[in-house]
């Protein structure tokens, strides 16, 4: 199976869209795969076997996704549009390979991520790579779309930093919002706000769009926070409590310890888990904590401000898929 067949729109929850546009952003997906392989090719085998390693294993495409379905309320999939849409899929895969060794993974979409199979040096010179090739790319859209992805690569290092730094004397659950709306909501945003700047969308859309982006960018993080608590690894496909394996404190956890926590949750999430039964031990207490419910709840605020933007824009077959999309985002909680 191909990498584009992994990211149709039904993976996505979009097996209800209309016919028409689910065959354009399909067509569209393929002609992104297609640049992506292209883009960072390299004369250099070892190069070039490094910066394919992540285009080859696949992945859901969210955000060229996103910019084909937000392209679709005006003049479609352009060559600009798709230019656009490997784009940002190209400074996302960076971030991938940078957060592998900030994170000292090992395995990245069912493989050994590019530092446990090479070193951190070519995992990191490698993102840089994509980087650059990603900007090439925006280049050729004229100084506004460099401006840009200039601001939001901006955008997603300040959230990195902030997320490395931690809170400090700022509200905990404040100061994550804040960070995985740089992290995660910055880069999608910049996919609506791509896709109609180069399908001909006036101003006040692609505003709009741009800021869809951005709260589903978020929403989408924090359903990966609840699934990571919540589902079983046979009904989510990922191993749950990678979370609590690498000391990471999400929302879910976050809103467990704000009020009157179970002091035994409180000491297990003091720091990374390395024992597995402390692992299931922790999922289980945070699968009845009231911090579960209220990520929950958090997210369906979200997905209600995202349908709320939603709305400003035409009732069109684009509109009615990202409202799948958002309620996609949600339903893969449950």
């Amino acid at each position: 199976m191909s990498a584009t067949e992994n990211v149709l729109p039904s993976s996505l929850g979009l097996q209800n869209a209309d016919p028409e546009l689910t065959a354009t952003v399909v067509d569209g997906l393929r002609r992104v795969e297609d640049l992506l392989r292209s883009a960072v090719h390299s004369d250099f085998d070892f190069v070039d076997e490094a910066a394919l390693h992540l285009v080859r294993a696949g992945g859901k495409r969210f955000r060229p996704l996103f910019t084909l379905v937000a392209a679709q309320f005006n003049d479609g999939t352009t060559d600009q549009v798709v230019a656009a849409a490997a784009a940002v899929e190209l400074v996302h895969l960076a971030t991938l390979y940078h957060d592998d060794v900030m994170d000292e993974a090992t395995m990245r979409r069912g493989d050994a991520s590019a530092n446990a199979r090479w070193d951190n040096s070519v995992a990191i010179l490698t993102g840089d790579f994509l980087f650059a090739h990603a900007s090439m790319l925006v280049a050729d859209l004229g100084p506004t779309a460099t401006r840009v992805i200039a601001e939001t690569m901006r955008e997603l290092v300040t959230g990195q930093m902030r997320e490395t730094v931690g809170p400090r004397d700022d509200d905990p659950i404040e100061h994550y919002l804040s960070v995985i709306a740089q992290k995660t909501g910055s880069l999608i945003a910049t996919a609506g706000r791509y896709g109609a700047m180069f399908s001909g969308a006036d101003a006040a859309q692609t505003e709009a769009l741009h800021r869809v982006g951005e709260i589903i960018g978020a929403a989408f993080q924090i359903s990966d926070d609840v699934i990571d608590i919540a589902s079983p690894a046979a009904e989510s496909g990922k191993t749950p409590g990678t979370d609590l394996r690498e000391g990471v404190r999400t929302l879910p956890m976050l809103y467990a310890l704000a009020e009157d926590p179970d002091p035994r949750l409180a000491k297990l999430l003091a720091g990374p888990i390395t024992d597995d039964d402390q692992v299931a031990e922790a999922l289980e207490l945070l699968r009845v904590s009231p911090g579960l419910e209220r990520a929950r709840q958090t997210l369906d605020d979200y997905a209600a401000r995202a349908d709320a933007e939603l709305a400003t824009l035409p009732d069109t077959p684009a509109r009615e898929a990202l409202h799948q999309l958002t309620r996609y985002v949600v339903a893969r909680t449950h």
